[in-house]
């Protein structure tokens, strides 16, 4: 069963509208994605040049609606960008989508085509469950630096996903930690598809459908369940 996900009221009174999506997938098998994933990503770019029809990621509506919010916590946008903002400017300028696994490789395409934040966790590496918080600044945060595994606090009011060993998320969907990420080894996976207005919750279930649908295709025989918006 996916891990229960909660947003504290100090989240929603920076962001009264937000609205997120749980996908889960159990049984999964996962590794390079080869030609079927590189074609999932070369068709997220195609879609995303269709809908922003020349224009900047950051002047997409969901994506300055994203802007606002990360300027409501006292993050600042134009440096430290929401995922799908970040994914969506790498593909346009030169840099490509990375190839990663079979499972990253899904929810970036589906982040790109339709400009919405996703996440991928090891639903076997959570612990308890998973909220959304302004954090208090002593949480700690495992992650990467300089190729060293370290651990990292977030800044004092920073919202982010946690779970009960501490940060899965920075600056709420800017970067994820390194203990729940999706590797060779993960079985089961759980995604956050996150929304504000203007994405309504027909969209955001849209999303996690195609989500659910691309994932059977890259890993058959997974049982996949896509939860109601929240």
């Amino acid at each position: 069963m996916a891990p229960e996900t909660t947003v504290s009221g100090e989240v929603l009174a920076i962001a009264p509208g937000f609205r997120h999506l749980v996908v889960e997938a159990r049984e999964v098998t996962n590794g390079p994605a080869g030609e079927a994933g590189s074609a999932l990503l070369d068709d997220a770019v195609r879609r995303l040049r269709r809908r922003l029809d020349g224009r900047a990621p950051h002047e997409d509506p969901h994506m300055t609606a994203w802007r606002a919010v990360y300027t409501a916590f006292g993050a600042k946008p134009s440096r430290t960008r929401n995922s799908a903002e970040a994914l969506a400017r790498r593909a346009l300028t030169g840099g490509g989508l990375p190839r990663v696994n079979a499972l990253v490789d899904a929810y970036n395409a589906l982040s790109v085509a339709r400009l919405i934040p996703v996440g991928g966790e090891d639903g076997d590496r959570i612990t308890g469950g998973m909220r959304l918080i302004r954090a208090g600044g002593a949480e700690p945060f495992a992650t990467v630096a300089a190729g060293e595994a370290v651990v990292e606090h977030p800044e004092p009011g920073e919202v982010v996903w946690c779970d009960g060993e501490g940060v899965t998320c920075r600056r709420w969907n800017w970067r994820q930690g390194s203990r729940t990420g999706l590797t060779g080894e993960t079985a089961n996976a759980v995604f956050l598809l996150e929304a504000l207005p203007p994405m309504d919750d027909g969209e955001l279930m849209a999303a996690g459908a195609e989500l659910a649908e691309s994932l059977e295709k890259l890993s058959p025989g997974a049982r996949i369940t896509v939860h109601p918006p929240r």
